[in-house]
Order: structure tokens, then C-alpha cells, then sequence
């Protein structure tokens, strides 16, 4: 997987609710420069899924299917305090 500039991932990261907007910027700005290639890249396909998946996994109210995504998805989920 190819290196996405950050102006690329923010722009990906509105995703027109204030809930996930506010999760996926809190976890670029915080996380994703110090993060490891493969949380990096669970970020970058995260960014990829359905929005009402994301809510449901983010939420916990399913789990991804993806060892990647449940990386991240556990990560970002700690930031907030679930």
C-alpha cells in the first residue's frame, strides 16, 4: 500500500457526522504519525468502509471481520473512553 498524504486522510476523515468526524480527526491528529505500517494502513482501510459500519464497530455494536481494522477500531475506541 502506497503512503496517503494527510491533507488526503483528512479530507477522508469528514464523514458528515459529527460523531465519526470528530473520531477519525482525533485519531489522525493523536495516533496515526506515530503509529506502526499496519495500524496505519487498518486507519487508511477504515476510512474505505460504510459509514454505518464504522458506527456499529466504533459504537460496539459489531466487531470487523478484518484483523486490521479491529486493530484500529480497538485503538480508536480507547481514545474515547469505551
Amino acid at each position: 500500500m502506497t503512503q496517503v498524504s494527510l491533507g488526503k486522510l483528512r479530507w477522508r476523515c469528514r464523514r458528515g457526522t459529527k460523531e465519526l468526524d470528530k473520531m477519525f480527526s482525533d485519531f489522525l491528529d493523536n495516533e496515526y504519525a506515530q503509529a506502526s505500517n499496519e495500524m496505519q494502513q487498518g486507519f487508511v482501510l477504515l476510512l474505505e468502509q460504510q459509514d454505518p459500519d464504522v458506527y456499529d464497530w466504533l459504537m460496539g455494536a459489531a466487531v470487523p471481520e478484518e484483523r486490521a481494522l479491529l486493530a484500529v477500531v480497538k485503538r480508536m475506541r480507547e481514545r474515547c473512553g469505551f
